[in-house]
């Protein structure tokens, strides 16, 4: 059984694209636009033995905040698409 979850999402402030293995290495790509973030998204993804793959474009000119909450979200549903039913 694969546990992979898959999410898109668009708003007018942001366009993300998640990709989550719970029964990963850590591998996989995090380009959100946020140095500091990408960097805690790799520690997650390395430390809880995950593959997560993060591309998000955001209208970070008025800050980071609309970026992180809607990556947020999608690993969140990522993650509940992956744990599927329970």
């Amino acid at each position: 059984m694969t546990r992979i979850g898959l999410i898109e999402r668009k708003t007018g402030e942001t366009e993300i694209k998640v990709s989550l293995a719970l029964d990963g290495s850590g591998a996989g790509e995090r380009d959100t636009g946020v140095g500091f973030f990408d960097h805690m998204l790799d520690l997650l993804a390395r430390h809880g033995h995950l593959d997560l793959g993060v591309e998000a474009r955001g209208d970070l000119e008025t800050g980071a905040h609309h970026t992180v909450e809607d990556v947020g979200i999608c690993i969140g549903q990522a993650l509940d698409e992956a744990l599927g039913d329970r």
